[in-house]
């Protein structure tokens, strides 16, 4: 489906943006491992997540749905079932690697596939630190490459150091440490995303972690995951794509209700407060051991360019193209480094970015790691391509609003991988 977005008057009102991502799928896959039945409010019903709730179904645990209530009746962590098919994984990353270190520690034989985005995107990072925890990986490039196979076994604790601070390469060996002898260590130079940590402190799994650098996370293995309740707070980097369009806009002011601002996922906040935006947080309370706040945001005029470094980028990472679209705004140069790793996530998101900005009249340099903004420019307008990407289509939505001809952009539909209403929210908070 291709969308055609133009300029606009301002947005206000509120808004409750869709659930989150991460949060919502780790809410399936480690209430899985739990001993009884977890709850689970305001679930994310997106493409992914709707993946893993069909994955963790096909190995055998009981989901039931009860008005917006997901009843999920735990296995124990080696209580699931050898599936008869092989796992579609679709287009997610985050079951795909979490659910790795799941199986790595079940006693049977399994297979994941995914859509051809996904059998692109590089799994050794995760296979060979579970190879060297005993469990017996294979797959395309030496199981690098999905259709993988996993063949769980008696794992043992390891230490290992996760140079590109990985929040799924580490959940991934959380999971597995949950099943194996001894303990298992996971080092970062700096924290990543913290969700599963959180979450399975709240279940009673034997977890310290060591702030700092390096941030350090230790498990031993578990008998039991006690069950918990669990209630979704909103995506910061769904809130994200409205706070760009609020800061951008002409006479804008949108609040953004019960947002996720755990300091590992607000850093695309707290870098458009550095730019100078006018952004505040209201009504800072905690859920499952979560920050969670209400985000006002106002038209924000005289931005400044910044500097994102590779220390940045994991609490910010899926929201640097929507980051880029404010930095064409911003007065001077926005320079994003140490970023290599928007290069394997649904597209080459580097050059997508780049060459979409191009395509719409804007000048930006591109790097190995990142990108260059010299800003303000004026956004011209033209057609651009989402590569089949959720979050390209959303952000070059968002820079069609401040558009002189408007921007069409192929493929858009593909926003329901993340965000299924969200040309439906758009129209809802725009001013006509």
């Amino acid at each position: 489906m291709e969308k055609e977005v133009h300029r606009v008057g301002p947005v206000k009102g509120e808004l409750r943006v869709p659930s989150d991502k991460s949060i919502s799928h780790r809410s399936i896959i480690i209430t899985s491992m739990a001993s009884g039945t977890s709850s689970v409010r305001n679930f994310l019903r997106a493409g992914d997540t709707l993946t893993t709730l069909n994955v963790y179904r096909k190995l055998g645990v009981k989901i039931e749905e009860d008005g917006d209530v997901l009843k999920v009746h735990g296995v124990g962590t080696t209580g699931f079932t050898e599936p008869d098919d092989i796992l579609d994984m679709g287009n997610s990353g985050t079951t795909t690697r979490l659910t790795m270190g799941v199986l790595a520690g079940q006693k049977f034989f399994s297979v994941m596939t995914g859509d051809e985005s996904l059998r692109k995107r590089p799994m050794g990072r995760v296979a060979k630190p579970l190879s060297q925890m005993n469990a017996i990986i294979d797959g395309r490039e030496g199981g690098n490459l999905l259709p993988i196979s996993v063949r769980g076994t008696g794992l043992k604790g390891i230490e290992f150091f996760n140079k590109k601070a990985s929040a799924q390469v580490k959940s991934a060996l959380l999971l597995a440490g949950l099943n194996a002898e001894g303990e298992t260590v996971v080092q970062e130079p700096f924290r990543s995303r913290d969700h599963t940590e959180k979450m399975l402190r709240a279940m009673g799994a034997d977890i310290q972690i060591e702030e700092g650098s390096p941030y350090v996370v230790r498990i031993r293995k578990a008998e039991k995951l006690n069950p918990v309740d669990i209630d979704v707070p909103a995506d910061p980097s769904s809130a994200a794509f409205f706070a760009a369009a609020a800061v951008m806009i002409p006479g804008s002011e949108l609040l953004l209700k019960d947002v996720l601002i755990n300091p590992t996922r607000d850093g695309f906040f707290r870098k458009l407060k550095e730019m100078g935006a006018d952004i505040q947080y209201l009504n800072i309370r905690e859920k499952i051991g979560e920050p969670v706040a209400d985000i006002l945001v106002r038209y924000s005029p005289g931005l400044k360019g910044v500097r994102i470094t590779g220390e940045d980028v994991p609490s910010m990472v899926d929201e640097i193209p929507i980051f880029a679209m404010v930095a064409t705004q911003a007065e001077g140069e926005t320079v994003i480094t140490g970023a290599a790793e928007l290069r394997v996530k649904e597209s080459d998101r580097i050059k997508a970015v780049v060459e979409n900005l191009r395509r719409v009249g804007v000048q930006v340099e591109e790097l190995e790691d990142g990108m260059i903004i010299k800003g303000p420019q004026k956004i011209k307008g033209g057609s651009v391509d989402s590569m089949k990407d959720h979050r390209i289509a959303m952000a070059f939505s968002i820079l069609g609003l401040i558009s002189q001809e408007g921007i069409k952009i192929k493929d858009a539909d593909c926003a329901y991988i993340s965000y299924p209403e969200f040309y439906e929210h758009l129209q809802s908070v725009l001013q006509k």
